[in-house]
């Protein structure tokens, strides 16, 4: 097979995905790798229907990626996850809009252009959670405890752009972080980035059917297939404060080789998720072992079938087939 993996320069030296590329390659997989932010790209030239079998992106939010992602599927091409879903996450306000009219347990959401605007938010409201909507890997996210403790902040806020604001969930100070790979669960804990205090190291942690169920949910509801769930064990249960397309996979066991396989799995289908066309999921039925949960698989809607021309033959490794 011929895949396009799409690595911002943040992410060039980074474990995943350069894990997986390295995987597929030993594989016998032909493995493009274009970096968006660090090439003059020609959009005419670069996304031709045919020229790979898939897709995969792997960027920060706001990146040019994901404009390079949907130029390819618009033409026909398979994608990994689907470029409708990743733009539904990468948005948090978005995200917290969709996610809440399909009864996900998401807290309360508002959104702001500019940060004087959220001292509308009642004083009842708080503390408040205020973070960038394209925000990501814990960057710029604040515990704000009072009205006066939002004006005093409104300089540092301002750089931020779009900001959204959700009321402080009780916790323990630690996120269950939650991997699907592949149609499998995988759950670790770890410090919330509001809690730098706690001395917590990510490790991974029994899974129940509640978060699980939920999870699962959280796939079907954006249209993802490779992706990641933070959940947070509140007083009333378990919600969910962020989703990541492609996250880092920490602590999935042999989580190169499974990725890899999932991300094949999908090229050789021809499909991916999309969160317009799926139906409302069931819970998963089954947890097999700590941490770990198999899923049912879900159906993927039909795309535009994609002519690939023979490329150069290279001898399969054992394990995989090109």
């Amino acid at each position: 097979m011929r895949l396009c993996f799409l690595v911002e320069e943040h992410y060039r030296h980074d474990g995943m995905p350069i894990e997986v590329i390295r995987q597929l390659t030993s594989w016998g997989h032909q493995v493009d790798v274009v970096r968006p932010g660090g090439s003059l790209l020609s959009m005419t030239e670069t996304v031709q229907a045919g020229t790979h079998d898939a897709w995969v992106l792997k960027t920060v939010s706001g990146g040019p990626g994901l404009t390079l992602l949907e130029a390819a599927a618009a033409a026909g091409m398979t994608t990994v996850n689907d470029a409708r879903s990743i733009r539904g996450v990468r948005d948090k306000a978005l995200a917290a809009a969709i996610g809440r009219s399909r009864g996900l347990p998401l807290p309360q959401t508002y959104a702001a252009a500019r940060p004087e605007l959220l001292a509308e938010i009642p004083a009842s409201e708080y503390p408040l959670v205020v973070k960038p909507a394209d925000g990501s890997s814990g960057r710029a996210v604040h515990l704000v405890s009072s009205p006066d403790r939002l004006a005093a902040m409104l300089p540092e806020l301002a750089r931020e752009g779009m900001l959204i604001a959700q009321p402080y969930v009780t916790n323990p100070g630690i996120d269950v972080k939650v991997y699907c790979v592949g149609g499998e669960l995988y759950a670790t804990e770890r410090c919330s980035p509001l809690h730098p205090d706690r001395s917590v190291k990510e490790r991974r942690v029994p899974l129940s059917a509640e978060v699980a169920g939920i999870v699962a949910q959280v796939g079907a509801v954006y249209g993802l297939d490779l992706y990641g769930v933070d959940v947070l064990l509140g007083p009333d249960g378990p919600v969910v404060v962020d989703v990541n397309d492609f996250p880092s996979f920490r602590q999935v066991p042999d989580a190169a080789a499974r990725v890899a396989r999932a991300v094949l799995g999908l090229a050789r289908t021809g499909q991916a998720s999309g969160a317009a066309t799926l139906p409302h999921p069931r819970p998963p039925e089954q947890h097999s072992e700590v941490g770990r949960s198999s899923l049912t698989p879900r159906p993927h809607p039909a795309q535009v079938p994609v002519q690939v021309p023979t490329p150069v033959q290279v001898p399969a490794a054992a394990g995989e087939s090109a």
